[in-house]
C-alpha cells in the first residue's frame, strides 16, 4: 500500500514562499513519474509540476521560473514555490505511480493573501 503524505501548506502574502512536503511510504524512485497538482475552487485538478527518478522535470506554464520540483531523503518530494500570486491559492496534491496504479495524498491548501 502506498501512501503519500503532503504538508508545509499554509497562509502566505504575495510575493511569498512556501516549500511543499511530499512524505512517501516507499522510495520516490519506486514511484516515478510524481507530479505535484493543485485544485482550485470550482476548477478541476491540474499538474503544477512533473518529476521522473531520471531527473527529468516538466512545469505549467504558470509556475515556470517561479517553481521548483525536487526529490530528496529517497522519500520525500519538494515543491519550492515563490513569488506566490493570489492565482496559486488551491489544495495541492501530490501524486506517485506505481504498477499501473496511481496514488494521490490529501492534499495541503496553500492560500495566497494580503
Amino acid at each position: 500500500q502506498v501512501q503519500l503524505v503532503e504538508s508545509g501548506g499554509g497562509l502566505v502574502q504575495p510575493g511569498g514562499s512556501l516549500t511543499l512536503s511530499c512524505s512517501a511510504s516507499m522510495s520516490i524512485l519506486r514511484l516515478s513519474p510524481m507530479g505535484w497538482y493543485c485544485q482550485a475552487p470550482g476548477k478541476q485538478r491540474e499538474l503544477v509540476a512533473r518529476w521522473t527518478n531520471t531527473g527529468e522535470t516538466d512545469y505549467a506554464d504558470s509556475v515556470k521560473g517561479r517553481f521548483t520540483i525536487s526529490g530528496a531523503d529517497d522519500r520525500i518530494l519538494y515543491l519550492q514555490m515563490s513569488d506566490l500570486n493570489p492565482a496559486d491559492t488551491a489544495v495541492y496534491y501530490c501524486s506517485g505511480k506505481r504498477a499501473a496504479m496511481t496514488y494521490w495524498g490529501q492534499g495541503t491548501q496553500v492560500t495566497v493573501s494580503s
